[in-house]
């Protein structure tokens, strides 16, 4: 079985990294529940008001959508990798 994580991640516009991070667990976090094939999500924050949503999966990935433009500060940024090895 392959695994790929998929890793979102969104600068919020100044002053608004509370809000982003709110949205991710209340909308894109609930929209990804129950998909076919996911394995696993975890939401981080970091400085900078960043926050990153890292999904796992068997398969496939769903893409998380883009939150509402006013909460960020540059576009989302997405990334896909195959799992090699796990220990």
């Amino acid at each position: 079985m392959t695994t790929t994580a998929a890793m979102w991640e969104a600068r919020a516009a100044d002053g608004r990294g509370a809000e982003l991070s709110a949205w991710a667990r209340e909308t894109a976090l609930p929209a990804l529940r129950g998909r076919p094939g996911l394995l696993r999500a975890e939401l981080f924050a970091a400085p900078g008001e960043r926050v990153l949503l890292i999904t796992w999966w068997s398969g496939e990935p769903v893409p998380v959508a883009d939150p509402p433009a006013d909460l960020l500060g540059r576009p989302v940024h997405r990334w896909s990798f195959t799992s090699e090895h796990v220990e």
